[in-house]
């Protein structure tokens, strides 16, 4: 028994809208709270609020939804510290494990069963200062990294990053997003072919289906 407690926004089932699990049925723990304030934040709800739960009662109520995808997400699920009990917990229950995190706090004691989906913050986020580079070193070969793509400064800066830590040979995925409603994704395909970037292009399959209503 795990009586130990977070604070959660939301608990839901849909698909998962990016990375290389994209249209996967997954269950989304959304812990509240997060030490960031990116300009294009979908889920600025979470900042505050939520629910106090213990990791026995996440974990029923995930179990309910008979789904073995889990994401544990934000805000910034790191924020937290028993959010590191809570992976090992539904690592341990045999789940597939994926944590979206910002990168600003260190992912050195995340459980190694879980997939590290690393948002490292570019210029046009606001928060790029808050980026802790020395988590390179902890990513795993089953790691992703991901880029939110706002402009062409943006997109040169990712660019930058990928050849820096030669992250097409340390992670399973190099991820790049063209900012909801701020980048045309048509602009950052041409880029990505152009240069013959080595990454994933995503869209938000979430947003394509469901727009900004919370809970998807």
């Amino acid at each position: 028994m795990n009586s130990s407690s977070l604070r959660i926004t939301e608990i839901f089932h849909s698909l998962q809208g990016e990375t290389s699990t994209f249209g996967v049925p997954t269950v989304f723990v959304r812990l509240t709270g997060c030490p960031l304030r990116c300009q294009y934040c979908d889920t600025a709800y979470a900042f505050s609020g939520g629910e106090n739960l213990t990791i026995d009662a996440i974990l029923d109520t995930v179990e309910d939804f008979r789904c073995r995808h889990v994401t544990v997400t934000g805000g910034e699920p790191l924020a937290q510290p028993e959010c590191l009990a809570l992976l090992n917990s539904l690592c341990d229950r045999g789940f597939k494990v994926g944590l979206e995190t910002s990168g600003a706090l260190s992912i050195a004691d995340v459980d190694p069963r879980t997939v590290v989906v690393l948002d490292m913050k570019t210029p046009a986020s606001g928060e790029s200062h808050r980026n802790l580079e020395e988590n390179i070193r902890y990513l795993k070969p089953i790691d992703e990294v991901k880029f939110v793509i706002c402009d062409e400064q943006d997109y040169q800066w990712a660019r930058a990053k990928l050849q820096q830590y030669d992250l097409e040979n340390r992670v399973a995925e190099v991820l790049m997003s063209p900012a909801y409603e701020q980048l045309q994704p048509r602009q950052l395909a041409e880029w990505i072919l152009a240069d013959k970037l080595p990454v994933r292009m995503q869209l938000q399959l979430h947003k394509l289906i469901w727009g900004d209503l919370p809970g998807h």
